[in-house]
């Protein structure tokens, strides 16, 4: 395999030959030992992507966009080389030609991919500039943009991946996996992805986008062929009509990916997998799985449970006797949740339940070794607020009206902000302030809505464009109004982490947000409604898996199906810690699993109660990397007798094996990987190293709860 340098110097060999290149000449522009990226800028290939084991090659068009009315495939000449290769954050190195476009000399367009030293998933992007006045147009009234274009001719089987369905059933996101059969090709069948994967069974590739969507509204989609290709295209808001490219003002597409393996649709993932965990953000940070508690679950039983206000115990008292237990019990990241603000917009502590302005809590958490975190809403502004006074102008419009000022957990009432505007970069220097002056490091964003902001004034369309086109610039430039913000914060603070609150639809998924950041997948579940059960809307507790046992669990460990293609480390989900031991054995068994949250009433957990957790996620933390590292096993089906799980790095032989089951009984399990035979089980569990190298782990289960066992660790 080829070393970063070896890369390099590809990249500055090409340097010196391109400026005597003409089309049709091949030019490599990266290889790594697994893949080669080659310039051919012919009438047909833009570039193309070659398996280095195999020889095969992928051929990808040029994008194509419509500019001043014409339809133009932006092919390059006078090819040079934009920047010198780059080496970033997370280790990946970053390539950058540019050249001008052959209808439109004055007009140029760069390329620029990024690609690791051990990973064969690529990233890919293109940027339009002038220093001329050009603007990109729609004379069929919607987007006319190809990104583009490639042959699957050889690959009879193709899958379209969705990460942005959202199951009622578990109220929740779930991954989506759907065969594509070859009459939809015929029929010119349109996907929306964001993953289009195809295989062989000897050699398999991918194409995706990094974007965000509920299923099925779809900003880009795949649009198949009878001839078993597929062009990625444009559909609504990945422009406004007339947007300007000047000397002021380029166009920069969202993130692609490609990707191809010498091998089946596992070996694939194992692969997409991987980069996503190490390659695919700089903000690397946010890849680490640490264990994390926060405060809503308590705020929420005060007032469903209690009758009192959410705020009933945003106390500094309260917050500190939760961090006691929280250090206790081995949790890392302290999250209070909504209401430690005086008012949105400013995001200063509140001075009547923080008199100290959350000082303390910042001193005693570090003390502790962990770190705090707190709650925003990054789309508002109180009404006596100075972020409010200083950007009046950026509050969220329809139609003209920009709506009344609606209360935010008890707080002041607060007016919608326009996150598609540059009252960003002003959210954004709150974010660092708080980093600078507290140490928060953890960020929860929560309550952004996808379609939110119609208004002429903003940057996401004129006046010279309907309200609906506005919106609909709106509602796809949010997603990169978010990583924006992460980003510009993680520049300021490399230690910070956001999370994005998926836990109700209509919402921006997909995996533009996990270029910088992770997502907060479930609260609570289904609602009453959900399954059509009566409940009292005004007084009435409207979660129904809302209490300690097996059943909220069924629902979380549902999404754990994403973990074939992003690590559950990324998404999020708290469990619940209250006694008995039976629950807490389910809620350790689940959350170690990778989605890696605890939230309850913590000071009221029993001392032998907080004395398993701190047992169970000390051994946990011994083995956590190597969990992360691998996707899951799954044996029987969630809710099962029994439901099982594998998380073991064959590399090393450590992880975890975690049995469920919600009737008595004795069953047994044979690993499907070697295992280092340090181990620890909890009780009434029995482990026989096998002469394979395997593991057999007999259980007998007197009632509902999980059996784990952790391999490779020192007790």
């Amino acid at each position: 395999m080829q070393s970063k340098h070896s890369q390099i110097f590809i990249f500055l060999l090409l340097a010196t030959i391109l400026a005597g290149c003409n089309r049709n000449k091949t030019i490599i522009i990266a290889d790594n030992g697994l893949l080669k990226i080659s310039l051919i800028n012919s009438d047909h290939t833009f570039w193309e992507y070659t398996v280095n084991k195999t020889g095969k090659k992928f051929f990808f068009e040029a994008p194509e966009f419509e500019i001043d009315g014409k339809q133009v495939h932006a092919r390059m000449s006078s090819i040079k080389l934009a920047q010198r290769a780059v080496r970033l954050k997370n280790g990946v190195n970053e390539y950058s030609l540019e050249g001008s476009v052959s209808q439109i000399p004055d007009m140029m367009l760069r390329a620029t991919f990024q690609v690791s030293n051990n990973n064969p998933i690529i990233r890919f992007r293109y940027e339009l500039s002038s220093e001329s006045n050009h603007q990109l147009t729609k004379s069929t009234g919607r987007d006319q943009l190809n990104y583009l274009d490639v042959s699957l001719k050889g690959f009879p089987e193709v899958k379209e991946i969705k990460f942005s369905e959202f199951n009622e059933m578990v109220h929740s996101f779930c991954l989506s996996e759907r065969n594509i059969e070859d009459n939809q090709f015929t029929d010119s069948i349109r996907l929306m992805g964001p993953l289009v994967i195809a295989s062989n069974g000897s050699s398999s590739f991918l194409v995706g986008y990094e974007h965000g969507s509920q299923a099925p509204d779809r900003f880009l989609e795949f649009s198949l062929k009878p001839e078993h290709s597929m062009t990625l295209q444009a559909v609504k808001g990945n422009y406004y009509s007339g947007y300007s490219i000047n000397k002021d003002q380029s166009y920069q597409t969202i993130w692609f990916e490609a990707g191809a393996v010498a091998g089946d649709e596992d070996l694939l993932a194992k692969n997409y997998r991987s980069f996503v965990l190490h390659h695919m953000s700089q903000n690397t940070e946010s890849r680490k799985p640490y264990i994390f508690y926060n405060t809503w679950n308590f705020q929420e039983r005060n007032r469903n449970w209690y009758k009192k206000p959410y705020l009933a115990d945003m106390t500094l008292d309260r917050m500190m006797k939760e961090i006691e237990a929280a250090h206790k019990m081995g949790i890392e990241v302290f999250v209070i949740d909504a209401g430690w603000f005086e008012k949105t917009g400013d995001w200063t502590p509140s001075l009547k339940r923080f008199p100290d302005g959350l000082k303390s809590i910042s001193q005693k958490l570090k003390d502790n070794g962990m770190k705090l975190g707190l709650w925003f809403n990054p789309t508002v502004a109180a009404q006596t607020s100075n972020m409010l006074k200083n950007h009046r102008d950026k509050v969220r419009t329809r139609g003209g009206n920009e709506g009344k000022p609606f209360p935010v957990w008890e707080t002041e009432a607060s007016y919608g902000m326009c996150l598609v505007s540059d009252y960003r970069d002003a959210f954004a220097d709150e974010l660092i302030r708080l980093n600078k002056e507290l140490g928060v490091t953890y960020f929860k964003w929560d309550a952004i809505g996808q379609y939110e902001c119609d208004d002429p004034q903003h940057g996401h369309g004129g006046v010279g464009n309907s309200a609906q086109e506005r919106m609909e610039s709106y509602a796809f430039e949010i997603s990169k109004s978010m990583t924006y913000v992460v980003d510009k914060l993680v520049q300021a603070c490399p230690e910070a982490i956001v999370d994005f609150d998926i836990t109700e639809g209509g919402r921006a998924v997909g995996l533009g947000f996990l270029s910088s950041g992770k997502y907060f997948l479930i609260n609570n579940g289904p609602y009453f409604f959900n399954y059509d059960i009566p409940f009292d809307r005004e007084n009435g507790q409207w979660n129904i898996f809302f209490y300690p046992g097996p059943a909220r669990t069924w629902i979380c460990r549902t999404p754990l199906t994403y973990d074939k293609w992003i690590p559950t480390s990324l998404f999020l989900t708290h469990y619940l810690p209250d006694d008995p031991y039976e629950n807490q054995s389910i809620a350790v068994g689940s959350l170690i699993l990778g989605q890696n949250g605890i939230w309850g009433d913590l000071p009221k957990i029993s001392k032998e109660g907080v004395e398993f957790f701190a047992k169970t996620l000390s051994l946990y933390k011994q083995v956590r990397d190597d969990m992360t590292e691998v996707s899951m096993i799954r044996d029987g089906a969630v809710g099962g007798s029994p439901e099982v799980y594998e998380k073991i790095n064959p590399e090393t032989g450590k992880g975890a094996i975690v049995l469920f089951s919600s009737h008595a009984g004795t069953y047994s399990y044979i690993s499907k990987t070697k295992v280092d035979f340090r181990h620890w089980e909890t009780r009434n569990t029995e482990v026989k190293i096998l002469t394979s190298g395997l593991v057999r782990v007999d259980v007998k289960f007197n009632t509902a709860e999980a059996k784990i066992v952790f391999f490779g660790v020192n007790q």
